[in-house]
């Protein structure tokens, strides 16, 4: 009895996650309603609190993955109670993700849950236990320009149809990061099983350097460039337009000057 209590207990989710949702709602209402006196605060926490709750379903879909592939230990780490502070690294699945998304309108990798590796057996399972986090991304992505791409954008308010414009630029720099097969990121996590044992031995020391590697070729104009042409073409491909995109990034930072670009009616 005490055992079946405690696996329920470590799949119940956690009043924190409920609390961002809820976060998420109220203030997504306050975005499509006008509420708000200012709508770039709305759409800055409508955006922040949905880009959380999108990093806690890309750890939870990593968590979930593993448990059916043989990883049992996830339940008890509480890794599937979508509470973001049971990661091991909170700072860098939580905190550093929403900072750059702040400063910089791109979405950060996370990725802070330990899986016990050794518990799961076949190539596929653990390639599918890395890509499960990226493609949760995607599935948001897909969500977020749904009324774009269903040309259903009638009777949506200007300021929520920016918030989800630059909420699908998130997620799909998210998702592209992830993918890259760079050690450290879940694009190598998928294609590290399909590895030689000499290869994986030399990338290994790399591992804790690879999200370094990668925004440090981000800084580089020409490889920033390509990257975000290859995110805008995305978007483009869904629906988004630059208007949207632009007009979103611009509300979603409402302590800058506002663009007339961009006026809210």
């Amino acid at each position: 009895m005490t055992s079946v209590t405690t696996r329920r207990g470590d799949r119940r989710i956690s009043p924190v996650f409920v609390g961002i949702l809820a976060v998420t709602a109220v203030t997504g209402w306050a975005a499509w309603t006008g509420f708000a006196e200012q709508p770039g605060l709305a759409v800055f926490l409508f955006v922040t609190a949905a880009w959380i709750v999108s990093l806690c379903l890309h750890e939870y879909a990593h968590a979930r993955t593993a448990l059916h592939s043989g990883d049992i230990t996830v339940g008890e780490k509480g890794y599937l109670t979508l509470n973001p502070l049971k990661y091991t690294h909170a700072l860098l699945s939580i905190v550093l993700p929403v900072v750059f998304v702040i400063m910089g309108g791109i979405g950060l990798p996370g990725g802070a849950v330990f899986i016990e590796r050794g518990r799961i057996r076949g190539r596929w399972r653990h390639s599918l236990v890395s890509a499960a986090g990226p493609l949760t991304n995607v599935l948001f992505a897909a969500v977020c320009t749904a009324p774009f791409w269903l040309d259903a954008l009638d009777g949506v308010p200007d300021a929520f149809r920016y918030a989800l414009a630059f909420l699908a630029l998130l997620q799909v720099t998210a998702a592209l990061l992830n993918f890259l097969p760079v050690p450290g990121l879940d694009g190598y996590g998928v294609i590290e099983p399909w590895l030689s044992y000499d290869v994986k031995r030399q990338v290994e020391p790399f591992a804790p350097f690879g999200l370094l590697l990668v925004f440090a070729l981000l800084m580089v104009p020409s490889v920033n460039r390509e990257f975000f042409q290859a995110v805008y073409w995305i978007l483009d491909a869904l629906g988004v337009d630059v208007q949207n995109r632009y007009c979103g990034e611009n509300l979603y930072r409402f302590w800058q000057e506002t663009n007339e670009y961009c006026a809210v009616s």
